[in-house]
């Protein structure tokens, strides 16, 4: 159980922190609309699809033999490249889940 010291710390803690989200990411983001997220969303399933579509093809040519190292460094690159934009679309939705932003709309720019 948890002292009470400790939980104003971490409510205070958690005020500072959306607080400083706000007054930085704000100013710089502004009004994210459910258009602006077309593009990242497409990024990501073209990734998705580069990625999975590598994969495929990867099986295919290696049969029953050791796979060929710049196979695997291509693989590798598709979904390191598929992971950072998962990553980035998920930071962006994590800033409108903590309200770090005042403008959300469902409307067009």
């Amino acid at each position: 159980m948890m002292k009470a010291p400790q939980n104003r710390f971490l409510l205070a803690l958690d005020k500072l922190r959306s607080d400083v989200n706000h007054e930085i990411l704000q100013p710089r983001i502004n009004t994210i609309t459910i258009e602006r997220f077309r593009p990242i969303v497409t990024a990501v399933a073209h990734a998705r699809a580069d990625y999975v579509e590598a994969l495929i093809a990867f099986g295919e040519e290696a049969g029953n033999e050791a796979p060929k190292p710049e196979r695997i460094t291509e693989l590798k690159q598709k979904r390191e490249a598929f992971e950072e934009l998962v990553a980035a679309a998920n930071a962006l939705e994590t800033i409108i889940q903590r309200d770090y932003i005042n403008s959300v709309s469902n409307k067009g720019h």
